[in-house]
């Protein structure tokens, strides 16, 4: 497996959660493994990647269970770093995990999302209602929207990554649960409209051909390394190979070109609050 690819993010990310889960610093567990805390760092963030004898050795103190073991050692099992498919449900836990310490490690991202606000500018009931909309059982909604929620950090923390949200006008037309849902929905999208590292676009249905009409990705630009994430109802991947993911920044251009400016898309949604609510 390589390092900086998306399958060894996860795993890093897996080893660092279980970790932390036994409320261990990286310097306790390096002491009790008898290694310098600097490699446990190194393999929590990708930049190295443990083999499956290291994972191990690494896991042996800590308190999980066993299916989570046998889910982290399995992440050792495929030396081709090849993209992160995710089919099953351990390959979903792992390819979010992913998605999660990409978005943080990223200083860019731009989201092409043509029938749905993006996760990044979601809200609670927002998130919720397509949810329960897909009949995701109860018992995992709360956990799925808590996560979602918690990936919206990366736009208000000290150092904010720099977004540019492409959103196509269907999915502002497009109703998710009650009224008061799309209200609340439109009103965060207005508030975080007016963020300096958030530029928000409505790409118009009136606007003929244009490269966004193959489907939805977001483009997350790290330091020296970029991916392209896609996913759909059942799986979702990471594309790295440098020459596929600069076909997705070679489509952002023609895609700002078509888009609304930053202050028609603001009123486009402001009449999208008032349409929703029925306040003229």
């Amino acid at each position: 497996m390589n390092r900086n690819t998306s399958k060894a993010i996860a795993l890093g990310a897996r080893l660092r959660n279980a970790r932390e889960a036994n409320n261990l610093s990286q310097r306790a567990l390096a002491k009790k493994i008898g290694v310098v805390h600097s490699l446990l760092s190194r393999n929590e963030n990708g930049q190295r990647v443990p083999t499956r004898t290291e994972v191990i050795r690494i896991l042996e103190p800590l308190h999980i269970s066993e299916r989570e073991r046998e889910e982290i050692l399995a992440m050792t099992d495929d030396p081709s770093g090849s993209p992160l498919a995710v089919i099953d449900l351990p390959e979903r836990r792992a390819q979010l995990a992913a998605l999660v310490e990409v978005e943080q490690m990223a200083k860019e991202v731009v989201s092409w999302s043509p029938m749905l606000i993006p996760g990044l500018l979601q809200v609670s009931s927002y998130t919720r209602a397509i949810m329960e909309a897909a009949r995701i059982p109860e018992g995992e909604i709360a956990t799925r929207v808590a996560v979602r929620m918690g990936r919206r950090d990366i736009l208000t923390r000290r150092a904010p990554v720099h977004y540019t949200a492409l959103i196509g006008e269907s999915a502002l037309r497009q109703t998710i649960g009650r009224p008061a849902v799309m209200a609340e929905q439109f009103d965060h999208l207005l508030m975080m409209s007016a963020h300096e590292n958030v530029d928000l676009r409505v790409i118009p249905l009136a606007t003929g051909w244009h490269p966004g009409l193959e489907g939805a990705f977001q483009l997350l630009k790290c330091d020296g390394t970029s991916f392209a994430h896609l996913e759909n109802q059942i799986s979702s991947v990471f594309v790295q190979e440098p020459e596929a993911v600069a076909g997705f920044e070679a489509s952002v251009p023609r895609l700002l070109e078509v888009a609304m400016s930053p202050e028609r898309s603001f009123e486009l949604i402001a009449k999208e609050v008032q349409r929703t609510t029925g306040v003229a």
